[in-house]
Parts: structure tokens; sequence; C-alpha cells
């Protein structure tokens, strides 16, 4: 797939520009997690605090493996979106959806228009279906996904644990990527 760059409008008209992260983005990537508020960070797989992960995220770009989609408005990262596949075995046709945006861009449109993005790239990788596997705490991801195509198949009852340390059920939200371009 050839790099490319789109251009969103967000529902207050606000312009974002969407591309793939490459090795240059690590500075402002780091300032983009670091200005994520602390309960965004608790739902994340990663300890995006730590510079070496984003080291290794940006040293090792594999745009088949893992398709990082970054949201810019003024040179800014404002929302980072990714889309996991594998090449081999019985979950090649799958790709797992995991998005973040920037607190004071919630609300506007850019989780939709993230994950509308990865939706049609999946298409192109030849995905049938993504997956979202989201915390029961966080609603408004939870209504993001749905709002982008994505249906609830599952809730695992106490499988993830909260902020506390209390356990709390996770959502599995899966959306065909076929009927979403219909």
């Amino acid at each position: 797939m050839a790099p490319y760059q789109k251009v969103g409008v967000l529902k207050d008209g606000t312009r974002v520009t969407l591309r793939p992260m490459v090795q240059e983005d690590r500075d402002r990537l780091l300032d983009f997690f670091r200005r994520l508020d602390e309960k965004d960070k608790l739902f994340l797989r990663s300890d995006v605090r730590d510079q070496t992960v984003i080291d290794h995220w940006v040293s090792n770009i594999d745009y088949q493996k893992v398709f990082p989609l970054l949201a810019e408005v003024d040179g800014r990262i404002v929302g980072d979106a990714t889309l996991h596949m594998r090449k081999v075995g019985w979950k090649r046709h799958l790709g797992n959806v995991r998005v973040v945006v920037a607190k004071d861009f919630q609300g506007r449109g850019l989780g939709t228009l993230l994950i509308n993005e990865l939706v049609e790239l999946a298409g192109e990788f030849g995905l049938e279906k993504l997956i979202a596997e989201i915390h029961l705490q966080a609603q408004s991801a939870l209504k993001v996904f749905k709002h982008a195509g994505f249906a609830t198949k599952a809730v695992f009852e106490d499988l993830v644990k909260d902020p506390e340390g209390k356990n709390s059920d996770l959502v599995v939200m899966v959306c065909d990527v076929q009927a979403h371009k219909g």
C-alpha cells in the first residue's frame, strides 16, 4: 500500500489530516501520549508514558502488520488509531482496532472519523471483520464504536480490572467490513 494522506472534517468544521505514522513522528507522538488524561491512559494496552515503548513503535513500523494512523491538526497529533493484522492462521481475515483521541478532541467526531478510515483500510488489506475490545467503563469509546458501525458480540464479565483493581467487564465489538461499505 502506498503512503497516503487524507483530510477529514469534524462536526465543528475543524479540518484534520489523517496519515500513516512515520519514524519522524516520535517526539510528537510522545507529546500526544503525555498530554492524555490519566483516566484515558488507564484503558491503553501499553505504558505510553515510557518513551522506550514509543521508540519501539516508530523503529519497527510494518504497515502490513500494524497500520498506525495519526490525526493531525496544525502539526499537532490529536488522535492515534491502529489496525492490527495477521497474515497467516485462522484469524488472518480479522483485524483488531484501537483508538486514542486527545481530550480536547473527544466528542467532536474524531474517533468516528478514525474508525471509519480504519474500516476502509481494512477492506484494502483484505480483512473481513474488525474487532474492538473495550473496557465496560470506557462508555464514550463504546458509543463511538457503535456509531461507527460496530456491534457488541460478547461481554466477558469480571475479565479485566478497573483502575482501582476491581474486576470489570470487557466488551467485544465487531464490524463487518463489507457491510460497512454499503
